[in-house]
């Protein structure tokens, strides 16, 4: 399957996150990804940047393989899932899209 924008991907994205537990876990793990970059940017101790993708991808997988029961989609498409990641994290944020 390819996708010509992300607002075609997004769709597809948004199914491969349908179980509530996966999307509670990127939810959580993008709010670790956004914690350690501010940690980053105040204290300017950068091992902290080695643990951002651990953080996100480790909660994100998790939810994937033991809830989800499907391949992460950042595998073939990396910058649509990174996209799609922050974007779901903002819609579970504002009230838009359901995750608890």
């Amino acid at each position: 399957m390819e996708f010509k924008s992300f607002t075609d991907f997004y769709p597809y994205y948004l199914r491969e996150h349908s179980n509530i537990v996966c999307r509670k876990l990127h939810f959580l793990g993008t709010c670790g990804v956004i914690a350690l970059f501010l940690l980053f940017f105040f204290t300017g101790t950068v091992s902290v940047l080695f643990f951002i993708p651990v953080v996100g991808y480790g909660f994100a997988w998790t939810g994937h393989f033991v809830f989800e029961k499907n391949r992460p989609a950042t595998f073939k498409y990396p910058l649509y899932s990174l996209l799609g990641d922050f974007r779901m994290f903002w819609e579970i944020l504002v009230g838009k899209l359901k995750a608890f």
